[in-house]
């Protein structure tokens, strides 16, 4: 099923994608979110993983021909959704906006100043506001943790790459992935693995600084990044997988980027405190649910020696 934009004129110089599955209300403030952006240099892609019978005919009533939406015939997955949006894009630059965040009105005003300034660099992070599922502004453990430990101390307008960035951020990624935008024919050939159902957004940015792409920073804030509460309810957050995810990617990287000479990266992959740090945490939650084995898992992931 498909809603394509009937807009005419020229290529939009920005594709905002917004891959979306669950909450119908939320994806629908997402996209008035984009809708409110200034300029006309701009479209948004809407590809739909679910079933929800009444979002079709939400989007065919909107009939706003900067949007265009599609519907999956069959249910992709995280990753093959965002892979499915990358096909779709056509533009200069790239969005990959989570469902249920908000662009500010002044989301695409930073971007623009940021690659105006920056003439093809790879990625842009403006300022994040984090709010919390019923859109209040929050300040979790781990944001706090990012902003404190791992993210540059008060930077302005900037450019990073290189090392230094690398090392940086497999120390703690710092980074919010929704709200960056890309430069498309960077990201494009390469794309999100698709043996990674978590960690995919940070490999993505390892295999660009790898050839080379630099990051630019806006510290202006534009966009809201929404923290959901770790459910309690569900087993899989403590069975340990996702961190054993993890370790695979961080030792493979380190092996990655210690060809290259870039050491003190390599050093950072393999003993990656953050997520190590992470998996503490969710220890007492597991053992007061119950979930004994996955409690194992997770301290010898979090304690355990940092190399194979």
């Amino acid at each position: 099923m498909t809603f394509p934009s009937s807009a005419a004129g020229s290529e939009p110089r920005f594709d905002v994608l917004l891959p979306y599955y669950g909450d119908v209300t939320q994806m629908q403030d997402a996209v008035r979110s984009v809708l409110a952006q200034s300029g006309d240099d701009w479209r948004l892609t809407v590809v739909d993983d679910g079933q929800e019978p009444s979002v079709p005919g939400w989007f065919e009533a909107l009939g706003d021909p900067r949007v265009r939406y599609f519907r999956n015939e069959r249910n992709l997955g995280v990753t093959g959704n965002f892979n499915r949006c990358l096909e779709l894009a056509t533009a200069e630059y790239l969005v990959m906006m989570g469902c249920d965040d908000l662009m500010h009105p002044n989301y695409l005003t930073v971007v623009r100043r940021a690659v105006d300034a920056n003439p093809g660099v790879g990625m842009v992070q403006p300022g994040v506001k984090v709010i919390d599922g019923a859109g209040r502004e929050t300040d979790t453990l781990a944001d706090s943790v990012k902003r404190r430990l791992y993210a540059p101390k008060n930077p302005g307008p900037s450019v990073l790459g290189g090392e230094e960035l690398a090392a940086g951020l497999l120390r703690g990624n710092w980074l919010y992935f929704p709200s960056i935008c890309w430069r498309s024919d960077a990201v494009k050939p390469i794309g999100f693995r698709a043996d990674l159902g978590v960690i995919q957004d940070l490999a993505l940015v390892m295999d660009l600084l790898v050839a080379g792409e630099r990051l630019a920073l806006e510290p202006e804030v534009c966009f809201s990044y929404r923290r959901h509460a770790e459910s309690e309810s569900s087993a899989k957050a403590f069975t340990g997988a996702r961190f054993a995810e993890a370790r695979r990617f961080f030792l493979e990287t380190a092996d990655r980027v210690e060809a290259l000479g870039w050491t003190q990266a390599a050093k950072a992959a393999r003993h990656h405190f953050s997520t190590r740090l992470h998996a503490l945490t969710l220890v007492p939650t597991a053992l007061r649910l119950g979930h004994r084995d996955g409690a194992r898992t997770l301290t010898g992931f979090a304690l355990g020696p940092a190399r194979r």
